[in-house]
């Protein structure tokens, strides 16, 4: 009869087990996409090859791939199958990481193009809005001059005129 504690160590050895199988996994499908190993057991590509001798699906098998080429990077000294091994990473934290980085790498590579200025016309018209605002705070507002309320309402006036006259409306 197996003790409480025995039965205990099996469950978190399989437990192990199964944390680490995706390396396992991973790790064997990056040489085989790297290497191009699906060739000469002649399959047209390595997707078709994970589909039809696999089972697995192409996003199964990139997340594993991108996931153990990331560990590869970031973790070169560690081994699933040495003696003082740590415990795999989750499989999902992982992943993860390998798309962050992914990305970061992209958006480093592939910068966004810089912003168009707004056109002077729509400029305009933003910049009249913020003006007749500014009034309008001006006016309701204790302690103001009279004279810096008029300098204001002056002021929205002309940029709404100039605004106007730009897009000819």
């Amino acid at each position: 009869m197996v003790t409480a504690d025995a039965f205990r160590d099996e469950v978190l050895q399989a437990a192990r087990a199964f944390k680490a199988s995706w390396t396992g996994l991973a790790r064997v499908l990056t040489r085989v996409r790297d290497q191009a190993l699906w060739r000469s057991w002649g399959f047209s590509s390595f997707e078709v090859y994970c589909s039809k001798e696999l089972r697995i699906r192409k996003a199964t098998a990139l997340k594993l791939t991108r996931s153990w080429t990331f560990l590869e990077r970031h973790e070169r000294g560690w081994r699933p199958d040495s003696a003082d091994a740590k415990p795999a990473p989750a499989f999902e934290v992982v992943e993860v990481l390998a798309e962050a980085e992914e990305r970061r790498e992209l958006s480093e590579r592939f910068p966004r193009p810089a912003a168009e200025p707004a056109p002077v016309e729509v400029r305009l018209g933003q910049l009249a809005r913020t003006a007749r605002r500014l009034a309008e705070e001006l006016r309701v507002c204790r302690g103001v001059p009279a004279s810096v309320r008029t300098q204001a309402d002056d002021l929205a006036a002309a940029v709404e005129a100039l605004a106007l006259h730009r897009t000819g409306s």
